[in-house]
């Protein structure tokens, strides 16, 4: 062999060699691993508010921090009330918001459970373990099995046989499916055109979570005074605890029909202001009232929290009792001749304003009254509903029928007087059995066009169909009202 022919072979393998090299160098480098999908839990929050309005809904404001890389990459968003509206969720990032968007949005609330991770293991194979006891000794066996089919119950494929009614201690899964969540989950695809770190803001409307105001009132020995007490119940169903966190309350007739509301919901929460006190703050907003806890508190799930939202001390009181008459105008038909009976119903009034010591917009909800004995225990004595209820407004509540004023009623006479007129007379009877005389409303009602001819008592015209009358009742005594009318049908 020349020396020429020498040389060339030696190239030739050097050549052939580094090929070689640089092909197993190529097919030995692993492929990089898919990045896994970043995740944003409660652990990362820096800001949370929750504006909780009285028909079972909620405005939730999660402020979080964490880091995204740049260009395109999935947010799973976690810890988030389980009873969210996707519909209704807002994302932006506080720190550059023209460079961070979403490109999707998906809400995963396909949790994971036995049947559902059975069910997404169909045609793939899984470990039935298997617990054995022969001659005294427990042991355990592993078959790998195929999950053919799952329905009305599991199909196996072991070997090349199909097995049905087989059972397991327990099964094995290599992997959790990819659509699988273990709790209720926002997933955003995101472009990042900004920088690593984030403030990210996300609101939403949940349901789930809900409120009502719920009042003590203590009234005097005297029934002149009394002092109120009013508290916030708040209740959280929506499957995820709030730790430390902003509360408002809205109290109004919220119409959700319109999508604006939604909208106004979202401004509400943006445009609200903390108290600077640990008491509730009242605001007017729109045709709503605002109350903000001026303090953070916490919610868990599950959970029924009471919050101070209101009191007044020394509040002046009216105690009235009041008589509605009968619609059928008086006549006892299962028992001609005799009086009909009525319920004396005893209230309680005040009024809501400054001078009172309240002032305060009230949510609508229960009020329970209590007084005190003779002996300066304080007992129930009755409670009653109310509305929504400005400020400078009065307020009645029918605590019970009284058990010591009777009242009887007996239509006396009835005449015809002409054509379409009549005239009809009626007596009313109060008789007090307390050891303190007391005043009576009674409240007539009465048809057709008419004039009142004569009344034993004061009296004055309250509605077209209604007369009002006062009747001063004494101690351990009866009075007797007696009125005429009369009536043009």
């Amino acid at each position: 062999m020349t020396a020429k022919r020498i040389l060339f072979a030696a190239v030739l393998v050097l050549v052939v060699g580094a090929a070689l090299a640089g092909l197993r160098a190529t097919t030995s480098t692993p492929n990089p691993r898919r990045t896994e999908p970043a995740t944003a839990s409660a652990d990362d929050q820096v800001g949370l508010a929750i504006t909780v309005y009285n028909t079972s809904l909620a405005l939730i404001r999660d402020v979080r921090e964490f880091v995204l890389p740049a260009g395109e990459s999935e947010l799973q968003f976690v810890d988030i009330a389980a009873t969210v509206n996707p519909a209704t969720v807002h994302f932006r990032s506080l720190t550059e918001p023209s460079r961070l968007s979403v490109l999707e949005q998906n809400y995963e609330f396909d949790l994971l459970e036995p049947d559902k991770l059975l069910r997404k293991y169909i045609g793939r194979e899984i470990t039935m373990v298997r617990i054995r006891t022969e001659n005294g000794t427990t042991r355990t066996e592993n078959v790998k099995a195929t999950l053919v089919s799952y329905n009305n119950g599991p199909i196996w494929k072991i070997g090349d046989e199909y097995v049905t009614g087989l059972t397991s201690d327990h099964l094995r899964f290599p992997e959790l499916p990819a659509n699988l969540y273990s709790r209720p989950t926002l997933v955003w695809k995101l472009a990042n055109r900004g920088g690593a770190q984030h403030r990210i803001e996300t609101s939403y409307l949940a349901g789930g979570l809900s409120w009502n105001a719920d009042y003590v009132l203590t009234v005097g020995r005297d029934d002149k005074t009394a002092d109120l007490d009013g508290w916030v119940t708040l209740t959280n169903r929506s499957g995820t605890g709030f730790r430390d966190a902003r509360l408002q309350l809205v109290a109004g007739d919220l119409n959700r029909v319109e999508p604006v509301a939604q909208k106004r919901a979202l401004e509400m929460m943006a445009a609200a202001r903390s108290a600077a006190d640990s008491k509730m703050a009242e605001e007017a907003f729109s045709e709503y009232h605002l109350y903000t806890l001026g303090r953070r508190t916490t919610v868990a799930n599950g959970q029924t929290k009471q919050l101070a939202l209101l009191n007044g001390t020394g509040i002046p009181v009216d105690k009235r009792y009041v008589v509605n008459g009968q619609q059928f105008y008086y006549r006892n038909r299962q028992s001609p001749g005799a009086p009909i009976k009525d319920n004396v119903q005893v209230f309680y009034r005040f009024r809501n304003d400054d001078k009172s010591g309240l002032g305060v917009p009230m949510p609508g909800g229960v009020v329970r009254v209590y007084q005190a004995d003779a002996r300066g225990g304080l007992q129930f004595v009755g409670e009653d509903r109310i509305d929504h209820t400005p400020k400078d407004e009065h307020i009645d509540l029918k605590i019970g029928n009284a058990f010591d004023i009777v009242c009887e009623r007996n239509q006396t006479d009835f005449a015809r007087i002409a054509d379409s007129v009549y005239e009809a007379e009626f007596a009313v009877t109060l008789r007090n059995h307390k050891t303190t005389p007391v005043t009576v409303q009674v409240n007539e009602p009465v048809g057709g066009t008419w004039r009142m001819l004569q009344s034993s008592h004061d009296w004055q015209k309250t509605a077209a169909w209604a007369a009002q009358f006062t009747v001063p009742v004494g101690a351990e005594g009866a009075t007797t009202l007696r009125y005429r009318v009369r009536i043009t049908y």
